[in-house]
């Protein structure tokens, strides 16, 4: 009977999640209220709070899901990697799979300028289950840095690009496109990561 329950109850969940992130992605994180996605999915409010505090806790829930998903690809790929530019490459090609999802990609967006002026959202946002922080980008990299140039440093770089390039992105005025940021952050890796020959 408790298995049952335990069955039901995560499909509840997930439907919900389901008919939040389908919702989120149409409309927007701060125009989708609570009780539009329990009526989209079919149950009552109640079954929303049993999974979550606030909309926002679902939202980072859906967040880290999907960047679990994208990460699993990029890191099989990591494990092989052999240099700088191959490592490069490859983070390049897991930030360019999150901004095909375009709509989730602006959703993201207009959650992370809400969550900056909630200390709280703030410091969740910024651990690394929920972006490429600094930290993590070092990580990736740092066995193939060759300098002293310090790895977190290019992470940071990397992120001020692509946040960069994804509101621009979003807001439809952008001339650059992610080949060129791709190459502009790949140029700055080698030059500072890579000893001159």
């Amino acid at each position: 009977m408790a298995r049952k329950q335990q069955e039901k109850s995560k499909q509840t969940k997930n439907e919900l999640m389901r008919s939040a992130e389908n919702l989120f992605g149409q409309k927007g994180f701060m125009a989708t209220t609570v009780a539009e996605i329990t009526a989209h999915a079919g149950y009552s409010k109640g079954s929303f709070y049993r999974h979550w505090v606030s909309k926002d806790k679902l939202f980072m829930e859906i967040v880290e899901n999907k960047l679990k998903e994208y990460r699993s690809s990029r890191d099989e790929r990591l494990y092989k990697a052999n240099s700088l530019e191959e490592v490069m490459h490859i983070i390049w090609d897991f930030l360019e799979i999150i901004v095909r999802d375009e709509n989730w990609a602006k959703v993201f967006l207009e959650f992370t300028v809400y969550a900056s002026r909630i200390p709280e959202l703030r410091n969740d946002l910024s651990l690394s289950q929920y972006r490429l922080s600094e930290k993590v980008f070092a990580e990736l990299v740092s066995d193939f840095v060759e300098t002293d140039y310090p790895p977190e440093k290019l992470g940071a770089f990397n992120t001020v690009l692509f946040e960069g390039y994804m509101v621009q992105s979003a807001l439809g005025t952008g001339i650059v496109d992610l080949k060129d940021i791709r190459g502009a952050a790949l140029t700055v890796a080698l030059a500072n990561g890579l000893k001159e020959v």
